[in-house]
Order: C-alpha cells, then sequence, then structure tokens
C-alpha cells in the first residue's frame, strides 16, 4: 500500500501537541511578561531577571513566544510586545482580556487533562466533581479563586462588551440589566458610549467586592450598580432591556426555558433581552470554537453546554418573545436580540 505524499501527519501532530502552545502563551501570561515589557524593551537577561526565570531555557521560551507571534525581538536581542499582546495581555490596560488565561491556567488546564472520564460519564470534572457541593457556592469560599474566576469572565466580556455596544441600537433605552455579569463589562461599555443610559449588575452576593472595585477603577460607581440575589429564585430588578451573556451555557434546558420566560416575564412591552454565546452554527461543524466551548462546559458545569442560534431562537419564541434577529459577534460569539 503506497502512502499518498501529499497527506503528511504534521496537522495532526501540530493538533495533538498544541497543548505545548498554549501552557507556552498561559505561563507566560502567569509571569507578567507582556505586563513586563509594556512600559520598555529588555534583552534577555534583565527580562529572566524582572519575571523570575532560571537560566536553563529561559531563551528558548523568550523566543518560542517570538516564534508564536506574542514577541517581537530586534537585532540588538531586544524583546518587545507584538501590537495585539501589548495591547490585551498587558494587566494595566482596560483592554487586558488575559483574565480568561490566567483563569484557564489555574483551573481549566488541569481539569481538561480530565475530559476522557468527562466523556465517558458525563460529570463534570473541577472543584466540585466528588463533593457534589453547589459550583459558586464552593467557588466563592476561596477568596483568591473567586477573584481569577470573575476575572476570567470579564476577560472573556470585554471585547464582546465593545461589539455589543456599538451593534444594538440604544437610542430611547433608559436602564440596561446584566443578569448573572459578573464584574460589568458589558453595561460598562454601553455606558460609557451612551451617557444617558444606567445600568446594573444582578449577581450573586460574593461578587459585590470585586464588583465595587471594577466600577471604581473604571468611574461608573455613579451610574452603574449592584443587585445581589439569585436570578432562579428571586424577582428579577426592572429594567428595559435585559442581557444573558455566556449564562444559558451554564444550565440544562429546563433550566434555560425557566430563565428565559422570567426574563419576558419581567420585561415591560418593548423591552428587549440580549442572549449571547459561542453559539454553535446549525450544521454543527463550522464554530470549532463553540464546540470545544461546549465540552468545557460539560467539564464545568453540571447540565450546560453551548446550543445552536436555531435552538436559542425557538426557545425565545416560546417564551412569547414576538421580534428575535441573531446577530453575529467576534470570536465565534453570536448575539440574540429578542423584543417582547
Amino acid at each position: 500500500m503506497s502512502v499518498n505524499e501529499s497527506i503528511t501527519p504534521e496537522p495532526l501532530l501540530q493538533l495533538g501537541l498544541g497543548f505545548m502552545a498554549s501552557k507556552t502563551l498561559l505561563s507566560a501570561v502567569e509571569l507578567g511578561i507582556f505586563t513586563t515589557l509594556a512600559s520598555d524593551g529588555h534583552d534577555h537577561t534583565s527580562l529572566a531577571s524582572a519575571v523570575g526565570l532560571h537560566p536553563r531555557s529561559s531563551a528558548d521560551f523568550l523566543d518560542a513566544l517570538v516564534s508564536l507571534g506574542l514577541l517581537n525581538r530586534d537585532e540588538h536581542g531586544v524583546y518587545r510586545n507584538s501590537p495585539a499582546a501589548d495591547l490585551f495581555l498587558d494587566r494595566t490596560k482596560p483592554s487586558y482580556v488575559g483574565g480568561i488565561l490566567e483563569m484557564a491556567n489555574a483551573r481549566l488546564f488541569g481539569f481538561w487533562d480530565n475530559l476522557t472520564d468527562a466523556l465517558r460519564t458525563g460529570t463534570q470534572q473541577n472543584e466540585v466533581t466528588h463533593s457534589g457541593a453547589p459550583f459558586f457556592a464552593t467557588l466563592s469560599q476561596d477568596p483568591v479563586a473567586w477573584r481569577n474566576f470573575l476575572n476570567g469572565m470579564n476577560g472573556v466580556s470585554t471585547p464582546l462588551a465593545g461589539a455589543l455596544a456599538a451593534d444594538f441600537d440604544w437610542t430611547g433605552r433608559r436602564h440596561v440589566i446584566d443578569l448573572g455579569g459578573a464584574l460589568g463589562a458589558v453595561p460598562a461599555a454601553v455606558l460609557r458610549s451612551n451617557p444617558d443610559i444606567t445600568g446594573a449588575v444582578f449577581e450573586l452576593p460574593p461578587v459585590r467586592p470585586v464588583f465595587e472595585g471594577f466600577v471604581a477603577a473604571h468611574g461608573l460607581a455613579d451610574r452603574l450598580t449592584f443587585h445581589g440575589g439569585d436570578f432562579f429564585s428571586d424577582p428579577l430588578p426592572q429594567a428595559d432591556v435585559y442581557v444573558m451573556g455566556q449564562i444559558l451555557h451554564d444550565w440544562n434546558l429546563e433550566q434555560r426555558q425557566f430563565l428565559l420566560q422570567k426574563a419576558y416575564n419581567a420585561l415591560p412591552e418593548g423591552g428587549t433581552l440580549i442572549v449571547y454565546d459561542a453559539m454553535i452554527d446549525d450544521e454543527r461543524r463550522h464554530n470549532t470554537y463553540g464546540l470545544m466551548l461546549s465540552l468545557n462546559m460539560l467539564i464545568d458545569t453540571e447540565g450546560g453546554s453551548e446550543y445552536t442560534v436555531t435552538d436559542a431562537t425557538q426557545w425565545l419564541q416560546a417564551a412569547g418573545f414576538a421580534e428575535v434577529s441573531a446577530r453575529p459577534l467576534i470570536g465565534g460569539y453570536t448575539a440574540i436580540y429578542a423584543t417582547k
């Protein structure tokens, strides 16, 4: 049997060993490489000293970041951030999205080692795998892990927040509430570009201290407030726009339908619910990120998964929403605008 010379194992090997590149980036974020280089370039010796690298393989590590397109190195051996790394991976910038990478490094990277077990058993593989305790209650007991998790959610939401603020027509809207909105990245982006709108986050009470720090840092404390509560058991605060971003994928079908119906019932006539997630395309073959994230929900939730745009549209229509339209966002995410 002859081997087709046009087919090589390289793509398979690159995919199978892709965790090496992933962990190189995650470790660079953990070490503060990009924040250190944001102020000025460093040669190998000074950069290694600044972030605490051992001499063995430190040059390989930094040059791997060059090869991955995350750093640039000039003819004098001075390292600097690539434009994207400088914008999105410098902790001092409001555009920082590394929170999700920090959370992935601290939590998800290790949990994904148990993907095979999750696929065989259908059970989550995280902090509560063996205890059976509620996930959010368990995580909130560890202040470091809790802050890390919330910053991770904020890291994902930050670029999506800008896209939503620009894409949705906010004309005539007065008050937006992000249900389960973590630190409030979405309403913060909306308020910055719409000075006549106020906003709030409806979240579990343990989120409040981290939320207040985020809001104060962004100068929005007078317009962006916090409502403590549980969206399953407590009444929803009044608003003319609700946002459910990366919420439905945490829950099973019955819970999703309950939340959508509850939002519909609470909205005034003409009010809008915005749902966004990494929704899977209806053919279930193109949005690789959405499919990967759905596997992550297997690992990290009791009954969650991603879902298709058609699924979400049908759930919203069943809840009573008259006008339902889907809009692609960025990075494999889709928003659905549903008006009562």
